[in-house]
């Protein structure tokens, strides 16, 4: 994505000077220009929710009711066009005017928090709320909630801009943004506060919570007044008949971590199909609602956002049979949907595959007991909390808001036991990525609790690790074992088996043990090798060998073949994780001076350029104040090595540094002049 400074209007950028100017001057006080932002955020996201309503149903009235009408002479048939004719729309849309808006939003929300201190481009708000629009209410089988979210999140984001507050104070404010969409959507506002929270910052901290407050209650009496005082489901009370039921209760939720895994793998797996189609981008999408189409020509209740059919299902109207192929019929829908490169959220799709699925669950239980158990749609509210939990890894979350849509708390101690254990299961089977969090790591960003995870996911163990390795065989007696110890100084050997394979791990203190042992000058290496051995792939990034080797509190892990699992092809030692957190120091800090190059290097005429000094240099062996350069030409920073320098005047330059310097364009020919060196 383009830096907010170089893809900016020079409207905004005036604007942004103007009220700097003003708070400069009048320096009111920050705690309440931080809650005025935080409730203007939120009246924001609260007229967002109800235009984006409004704006859905006037599509869904000309795309099935108006051209309905038109294509009268293809008859039924006509559901499976209009989708296809929204793709058609969507896809150009996002693809030239901004690629951010494609898919279901929250992910984008998320790494600009994590990487952009919380910027997005104003432009992205507007083509977001258009391009979901369109695809909801042409039938594509998405939910309003992602949209909504990050709709209100872009306009947190662009106050804080305008504004000129800090990084903090802009994602607070995306935050905001977030909580008053959800709260407006759902008539939820103490859902919306977790939400922001609890997935979009990633942490629950006492400097964001009022902010957050303020906006998701800004934006639910905004959603009242023009929607109603309606949970967005009517669900009958329901109660837990009898202890018994926890049981299957807790059942409930192991089949739920299993849908929500089903419905990631199958939506990524559709994403990876459809990006290795030879075919332009913005053509995917028409093909994905063709596709859509031929689906909802026979269940049409995969159309949309779905909540007729959940509001159905919860009361219990639904068999068996039609809850189940439903449930897989919208896991399809929705991943051809957004795989194709729809625009919509994933947060309606997994309210309906729960209710499916603990609708199907219920009938079934129920039936067998009836007189024990909850009627279905009981078990139906419960799995909408449970699958949700289990893809977005949010348990609080789902609890919170499927508690406040209800009004009902005889029905949340089912509901936790549920949730807890979908999002268990789900966390691992998903190696603890979220429906959210996997659609970073599969672009090389992983964040954990709304962070960069560390500075060392960029560095591969193969970049670091021991290639040349110390190893003894598994038939190595105990004293020339000793020896090899007191020869290397090592505390720990990769034993092998007589094929030269992994057999163990053996350590300085394993053989100290053995020692103390009757039968000592009988046992060999592999006798008291650690068998039961983690391991690490060289191209696996360097964190996951740190985490594994934190789980068993060992200094060093062997990196095995990824085809041949037992074939031993280096080591990870402790001094090469020192060596992979320099690197990946070096890493982020060129990353970060190239994206302050980039938002600082459009600024009038001025820019950065980066220039590596030639040994013939005339410049080399100088003082940086004794060279003649340009009028307003500034060196910034100087890379020698692995170091990197703050620049003064008595600063000597040597060959090979690699000068940052900023630049007025026009100058930039005499400064390459001034250095001897070629222009770029």
């Amino acid at each position: 994505m383009s830096p907010p400074s170089a893809t900016c209007p020079h409207w905004f950028s005036g604007l942004r000077k103007y009220v700097i100017a003003l708070l400069n001057r009048y320096q009111p006080p920050g705690q309440a220009v931080a809650l005025l932002t935080a409730l203007a955020v939120g009246i924001w996201a609260g007229f967002g929710a109800v235009l984006f309503r409004w704006l859905i149903s006037f599509v869904q009235r000309i795309a099935f009711h108006d051209f309905g009408q038109w294509a009268h002479f293809l008859g039924r048939y006509y559901v499976v066009v209009v989708p296809a004719l929204g793709g058609f729309i969507v896809g150009p849309m996002t693809y030239f005017w901004a690629r951010e808006a494609k898919g279901h939003g929250v992910p984008e929300v998320m790494e600009a928090m994590a990487l952009r201190g919380g910027r997005i481009r104003p432009v992205v708000a507007i083509v977001k709320a258009l391009a979901s629009s369109i695809n909801i209410g042409t039938g594509g089988s998405v939910g309003r909630e992602g949209p909504i979210v990050q709709i209100g999140s872009g306009f947190g984001s662009t106050l804080g801009q305008v504004l000129g507050f800090s990084d903090d104070r802009i994602r607070t404010l995306v935050a905001c943004g977030a909580a008053g969409g959800i709260a407006a959507t759902f008539n939820t506002p103490i859902a919306g506060v977790f939400f922001a929270l609890e997935i979009i910052i990633g942490e629950f901290s006492v400097r964001h919570f009022s902010s957050v407050v303020i906006a998701a209650v800004a934006a639910s009496v905004i959603g009242r007044i023009f929607l109603g005082n309606m949970p967005a489901f009517p669900v009958p009370p329901y109660t837990l008949v009898r202890v018994s039921e926890f049981g299957l209760y807790l059942l409930l939720g192991v089949l739920a971590a299993f849908a929500a895994v089903l419905f990631v793998r199958l939506l990524y797996g559709t994403e990876d199909l459809f990006e290795r189609w030879p075919l332009p981008e913005y053509v995917k999408p028409a093909i994905g609602g063709l596709v859509v189409g031929v689906i909802g020509l026979v269940y049409p209740q995969v159309f949309g956002v779905g909540y007729k059919t959940i509001e159905q299902v919860l009361l219990s109207y639904f068999s068996f049979k039609l809850a189940l192929i439903l449930l897989f019929a919208k896991i399809l829908a929705t991943s051809v949907t957004l795989g194709s490169g729809g625009s919509g959220g994933i947060f309606a799709p997994s309210l309906f595959i729960g209710a499916m699925l603990g609708g199907a669950f219920g009938t079934v239980v129920h039936t067998l007991w009836p007189t024990s158990t909850a009627a279905p749609g009981a078990y139906a509210l419960v799995g909408m909390a449970a699958v949700f939990s289990g893809a977005a890894h949010a348990p609080i979350t789902a609890v919170t808001i499927l508690f406040e849509m209800t009004g009902d708390y005889r029905i949340i101690l089912p509901l936790m036991l549920a949730t807890a254990m979908s999002t268990i299961l789900a966390y691992y089977f998903l190696g603890g990525e979220s429906i959210y969090t996997l659609k970073l790591a599969r672009r090389g960003v992983h964040l954990e609790r709304g962070h960069d995870i560390d500075v060392m996911q960029g560095v591969l163990v193969q970049e670091v690790m021991t290639r040349d390795v110390d190893t003894v065989p598994a038939q190595m007696p105990l004293p020339e074992l000793a020896k090899e110890f007191q020869r290397t100084g090592h505390h720990g050997f990769p034993v092998l088996d007589e094929n030269g394979l992994l057999f163990g791990i053996v350590t300085l203190q394993d053989l100290r043990n053995a020692l103390e042992r009757k039968d000592a000058h009988k046992l060999t290496a592999g006798d008291i090798a650690t068998r039961d051995v983690l391991t690490v792939f060289p191209d696996d990034p360097m964190w996951v060998a740190l985490k594994r080797m934190g789980v068993r509190d060992v200094g060093r892990i062997p990196v095995v073949d990824r085809h041949n699992p037992r074939r031993l092809v280096g080591l990870v030692r402790r001094s090469d994780i020192i060596r992979a957190y320099q690197l990946g120091i070096i890493r982020k800090a060129e990353l970060q001076r190239e994206r302050e190059r980039l938002q600082l290097g459009r600024l009038d005429h001025t820019e950065f350029v980066n220039i590596t000094l030639a040994p013939t240099s005339p410049v080399v062996g100088k003082r940086i104040a004794d060279v003649n350069w340009p009028p307003d030409c500034v060196v910034v920073a100087i890379e020698r090595g692995r170091e990197v320098i703050i620049p003064h005047g008595r600063t000597v330059l040597q060959a090979g540094d690699r000068l940052t310097v900023f630049v007025d364009r026009r100058e930039e020919d005499a400064l390459y002049a001034c250095l001897k060196m070629k222009t770029r």
